[in-house]
């Protein structure tokens, strides 16, 4: 009613322990697929990724039920995961949508990034130059997820990165298969086109080579995955 004054009240106390714990794996497993730390035709067991998050085998099992909902993961015995298998339908798929969604998001960074968001990014960027001269696969996949979503959050909608992450959780393992094609070092030209356009505040620039790295990958990975 209008006008009518604001009472308190008590709310119940919830625990949150046991669900923060379970995101906390989740979250943990994720970055492990983002980062390309789990490749196609690798097995990870329950136990092993236990061990690294230093936690018992039920908070791992609730995010790889997750995970696999999501088509992330997969498993292959009672007690392993691993990476489904791609095949061309659904990786020309993930391709189609991952253009439209990521060079949206790639535009509205360039529309709202800021200066020391950008010096974040070219940080990273050197970081993917080194990692690529040394020829350190890990390296570059865990400067490569960070640099796109450094760009991606800087478009400022939490919706679009949910999207833009459940896409790269499906394809980024996959980019361990590009480092014997010299795609690395093709992205990261595509990456400094990436880094001059946002300087520039050219928002095609950067739409256009956000697309151009997708599609490079896309064309070498279409010879690798199942028809």
């Amino acid at each position: 009613m209008a006008g009518a004054p604001h009472t308190k009240t008590s709310l119940k106390v919830v625990p949150l322990n046991r669900e923060t714990l379970q995101d906390r794996v989740y979250r943990r497993v994720c970055d492990l697929i983002l980062d390309g730390e789990i490749a196609p035709g690798q097995l990870v067991t329950i136990q092993s990724l236990a061990d690294a998050c230093e936690v018992s085998h039920m908070p791992v099992r609730e995010a790889l039920k997750r995970l696999t909902a999501a088509k992330a993961l997969t498993v292959v015995s009672g007690r392993s995961i691993g990476i489904p298998r791609l095949n061309r339908a659904s990786l020309n798929d993930l391709r189609n949508v991952r253009r439209e969604i990521e060079g949206l998001a790639a535009t509205w960074a360039t529309r709202n990034i800021t200066d020391a968001e950008l010096l974040g990014i070219e940080d990273v960027y050197r970081k993917l130059g080194l990692a690529n001269a040394k020829g350190d696969v890990r390296s570059f996949l865990r400067a490569n997820h960070a640099f796109h979503f450094a760009i991606y959050r800087a478009a400022r909608s939490e919706r679009l990165i949910t999207i833009i992450e459940d896409l790269w959780l499906q394809i980024s393992p996959y980019f361990n298969l590009l480092r014997g094609s010299g795609n690395y070092e093709v992205s990261n030209t595509h990456h400094q086109v990436m880094v001059d356009g946002l300087k520039a505040r050219n928002e095609k620039q950067v739409a256009d080579a956000v697309r151009a790295d997708i599609e490079d990958a896309y064309q070498v990975l279409l010879g690798l995955v199942s028809p």
